[in-house]
């Protein structure tokens, strides 16, 4: 299995004074909720953090069955794409499934799938029929990766699909994902309106 590695560095504006990662959903933080789904298809987690944010996050994570590691940003606020690079670089495994801290429907059996057709390449990516790359609930070559997304920060290209344009990597479309689970593996709470009706599918 690899690893994965949960992104939970961004300052979530559109939720409130509350940092989301750490936020109650049904009684579990946010980010547990999201490493617990990972335990089945994962032997270790890392979660990328800002500095300020890790002893909350540590808190939350407290007790994992899986090994936990923080990546913390050297320079917090540069985006997703920096996020990926650093909790990358301190992954061991080949490959990472990488993952936004607010996708508490995580899906294990899609997971596999970007697993398997990672393999021999540097990335697997799902697309949506509505033509949104799903590129915070995706499997990486690590060091591949984390490489890219240095290259492309240092040419001040933010956006995560820059880097993929120098890697092989391969489109996992919605159908095939439908095939082995739920599209609402990417469904990502923002807002405290979302946060509030996604606590009622808990109860």
């Amino acid at each position: 299995m690899p690893a994965a590695v949960i992104l939970a560095g961004g300052r979530s504006t559109r939720f409130g004074e509350t940092d989301k990662a750490v936020a109650p959903l049904a009684g579990v933080p946010m980010v547990r909720r999201v490493a617990d789904r990972l335990e089945p298809v994962a032997d270790t987690l890392v979660v990328n953090c800002r500095a300020d944010q890790r002893e909350a996050v540590a808190a939350a994570m407290a007790d994992s069955p899986l090994p936990v590691t923080y990546a913390v940003d050297p320079d917090p606020d540069e985006g997703p794409m920096a996020g990926i690079r650093t909790g990358l670089r301190a992954v061991d495994d080949e490959y990472a499934f990488v993952c936004a801290c607010d996708m508490p429907f995580l899906d294990s059996g899609v997971v596999d799938l970007l697993v398997e057709r990672a393999q021999g390449h540097d990335a697997a990516v799902p697309k949506l029929d509505d033509g949104w790359y799903q590129t915070t609930h995706a499997v990486y070559r690590a060091d591949a990766m984390a490489d890219a997304c240095d290259r492309a920060l240092a040419r001040d290209a933010h956006k995560i699909l820059a880097p993929l344009e120098e890697l092989d990597w391969v489109v996992v479309e919605e159908d095939a994902v439908r095939a082995r689970g739920s599209v609402e593996t990417f469904e990502n709470l923002n807002t405290r309106e979302e946060f509030e009706r996604a606590a009622k599918r808990f109860s």
